[in-house]
């Protein structure tokens, strides 16, 4: 029979139990035993729910209490040495130290998972790391599961993901050279899972999914060979992208079985199909991992049937990748449209779908056939709907032109009308745009929302708290205010709520880093603004100060990214309704007296290709649709952008092509060596790289974020160069963020003894 199995559940419960759970360890309300206790529960539930659904295995490894890296680093014992901790004795408040920073240490550096809104805590590579074994996290795990009487497959980071998604620190030529303490590490865990009568352990290598070098490539066959004597049986996991160029490589390596993603690489089946090893299980990730629309069944069905006829008992049938990035249930979607909800799938639905497809390729086809039928229908329905297309938009798109993604100047002479109009001090401060969103500020727009608080009195509430955002501002002496978004939500559900064709859910919570989830929108139709989003809030703030207040939108690559997006059409046609939208939002705010606009994009490279080879049509699109979104306002309109979290040294040449006015970036966590290389690039226009981590209590000191300004007073001229936080403020408390300015603002008064001009 065909195993039914996933990759991966979400870790942080339907609702949101794990968030809150740390974040009251964190205050210091509850100890850490009842962390624990919230962590078991939710492994049970989420064990019962794979179990109920019929699934050949529950999967043990994929929790963690902030991160599946830094879990797997803990596991390993490869703890960096600069925070002190003793591996083996990592308590969580420990653990929470390296994930979100100390007194004494910066946190570790947090990046993007691949091409996903997921973050993970990036590895510290040194020469003097032992991988000799850490916690007992997993081992735990494993024998809760058993006692439960659950049926386990372990799943693990494998090592050369693990070594390739590290960072070099000091002394290594190169990351493979810690391989051999690597591997040793992986033995021990894998020798103690065999002894704990695991008889699976799918280890995840999604590095394949990438253009390696030819070094990572001959790494995998020693590599597996000396992981599979001391192991169970080794299901190698690939996904998010197509595998087929190294199809021999993965045929050979010396395990039990290996996944593919035929959702992202469906054209690659056939060359993994065709003579697979017959000691070996393939894998089919057939139901989408990433996306929330219902399976189309019958076409799932007509994949899978040609390669069970060709390899029996050898397929199994699974999940693209981990459910980790979609939400958990539709059940709780209690008030969602009903038409709506029937074309969507959540975790407990897609493990439902894995099972009907295993089964109906068995021939099982009675014990499924309502819910065939009732797939069928939804499509149908979906395909035929009247609510998809907008005539306005598709003209619109129709005469959309080359011309509408230019500005009237080139930079050099627009910042010269930008800086007589605002005149702005050398290394001008700003922030990125939100304030604390404090528990008074949410429990108003809650009750507004339920309908117990009428609109007048919600919007005296937000217009007070953006009166105290702005006086506090002005009382620290920052030269670019923010009216702080008491009234947004989230920086993408908050403009969805208000454009045609997105949807929203109550509880469709995903995991973006740590405590940090989101309620991704889901855009199901053609995209159009009825109305003004954002500009009766900044002509408000505006009217409360004489310096320059910035409007903020959230650009178009990013509302597509972070967003459930449509699949019957491109994603670039997508993006481009969205950035028409953005542009009528961009021109109504500079006609309300708002001279500066950020059109924010940090998920801009997120949405790149995995393969080289894909990334010039994707950056192509998505830098024309933010220039669109931009291109509407005059030259003295300071456009600026922000982006964070991610490695932009390899599509410097498209960012600059963006052509914004001032860009902010990330820089703190890696000591601003992701501005090296923007001074090597020559990046022409202006930018603000982060003095301060937003993510992490810690109030760093004037002295710091001047060193860090000097660092970058090295690379880029100091005419061009902002002082702001890394990224929003919205996570921190008042006290956090009124100390962390008061001393970027006087970092910036040292600097202009230094630079007067």
């Amino acid at each position: 029979m065909s195993v039914a199995h996933i990759l991966g559940f979400p870790r942080i419960g339907a609702h949101r139990e794990l968030k809150f759970a740390m974040e009251s360890f964190w205050k210091g309300e509850t100890d850490e035993a009842a962390l624990r206790d919230t962590g078991k529960a939710l492994r049970a539930r989420h064990w019962q729910a794979q179990a109920k659904a019929g699934l050949d295995f529950v999967v043990a490894g994929d929790f963690a209490w902030y991160d599946q890296v830094l879990g797997t680093l803990a596991l390993l014992g490869a703890i960096p040495s600069r925070y002190g901790f003793d591996p083996k004795a990592l308590t969580l408040s420990d653990y929470y130290g390296l994930a979100r920073g100390n007194k004494s240490h910066f946190a570790m550096e947090m990046t993007k998972w691949f091409d996903t809104n997921y973050h993970y805590l990036v590895p510290e590579w040194t020469p003097e790391l032992s991988f000799d074994g850490g916690v007992d996290w997993l081992f735990d795990e494993v024998a809760q599961a058993q006692a439960l009487g659950h049926k386990v497959k372990v799943s693990l980071v494998g090592p050369l993901t693990l070594l390739y998604l590290g960072k070099i620190k000091s002394g290594l030529h190169h990351k493979l050279d810690l391989l051999p303490k690597v591997i040793a590490g992986y033995q021990k865990v894998l020798q103690r899972l065999k002894a704990d009568g695991v008889q699976w352990v799918q280890i995840d290598e999604p590095i394949l999914a990438l253009e390696l070098d030819q070094a990572w490539i001959d790494a995998f066959t020693p590599t597996y060979t000396m992981l599979a004597d001391h192991a169970p049986k080794l299901l190698l996991a690939t996904y998010f992208d197509t595998v087929s160029d190294y199809a021999s490589l993965l045929r050979a390596l010396p395990v039990a079985g290996v996944h593919i993603d035929v959702v992202r690489g469906h054209a690659q089946l056939a060359t993994f199909v065709n003579n697979w090893p017959q000691d070996k299980v393939l894998s089919v990730g057939i139901i989408d991992g990433r996306n929330i629309w219902c399976a189309d069944l019958d076409a799932a069905l007509a994949t899978v049937k040609p390669i069970k006829a060709k390899l029996g008992e050898r397929l199994w049938i699974g999940t693209s990748c981990s459910l980790l990035h979609v939400p958990i249930d539709l059940a709780n979607e209690g008030k969602l449209d009903t038409e709506l909800k029937s074309w969507l799938a959540f975790v407990v639905q897609k493990l439902s779908e894995v099972v009907a497809v295993a089964k109906a390729v068995d021939g099982k086809v009675d014990e499924v056939a309502a819910q065939f039928e009732a797939a069928r229908v939804a499509h149908e329905k979906r395909r035929t709907s009247t609510r998809i297309h907008n005539a306005a938009v598709q003209k619109r798109l129709s005469e959309t032109t080359a011309a509408d993604e230019k500005r009237a100047s080139q930079f050099n002479a627009r910042i010269v009308k930008q800086q007589n109009k605002l005149n702005l001090p050398a290394f001008p401060t700003t922030t990125i745009g939100s304030f604390p969103q404090t528990p008074a500020i949410r429990q108003v727009r809650a009750a507004h929302k339920r309908g117990e608080l009428g609109y007048l009195d919600y919007l005296e509430k937000m217009r007070d708290e953006i009166r105290l955002v702005v006086q506090k501002q002005e009382a620290l002496g920052l030269d670019v205010l923010v009216h702080g978004e008491p009234e947004r939500n989230d920086m993408v559900e908050y403009f969805g709520e208000q454009l045609w064709g997105y949807a929203f859910t109550a509880n469709g919570w995903v995991q973006s880093y740590g405590s940090r989830c989101v309620k991704p929108p889901f855009i199901y139709g053609d995209v159009y603004r009825p109305e003004a989003m954002t500009v009766g809030w900044s002509q408000f703030a505006q009217t409360l100060t004489e310096k320059p207040m910035k409007g903020m939108l959230t650009g178009p690559v990013t509302m597509l990214q972070w967003s459930f997006v449509r699949d019957d059409q491109p994603r670039s046609t997508t993006a481009l309704q969205i950035a028409l939208a953005l542009r009528d939002e961009v021109v109504d705010l500079e006609k309300a007296g708002i001279g500066i606009i950020q059109i924010d994009e940090p998920a801009f490279r997120e949405g790149l290709p995995l393969k080289a080879r894909d990334w010039k049509a994707y950056l192509d699109w998505a830098v024309r649709v933010f220039k669109i979104s931009a291109g509407g306002v005059e030259d003295q309109t300071q456009i600026h952008t922000h982006m964070c979290y991610s490695e932009f040294n390899d599509i410097l040449p498209w960012i600059a092509a963006m052509d914004a006015d001032v860009i902010t970036i990330e820089t703190s966590r890696s000591d601003m060596e992701l501005l090296d290389g923007f001074g090597e690039f020559k990046y022409p226009n202006d930018i603000g790289p982060g003095v301060y981590d937003i993510h992490s209590p810690r109030i760093p000191a004037v002295e710091e974020m001047v060193k860090l300004m000097q660092k970058a007073r090295g690379v880029i001229a100091d005419q061009r160069l902002w002082i702001n936080p890394d990224c929003g403020l919205k996570t921190r408390n008042w006290e956090e963020t009124y100390s962390a300015l008061e001393n970027m603002v006087k970092a910036a008064k040292q600097l202009r003894v230094t630079s007067p001009a």
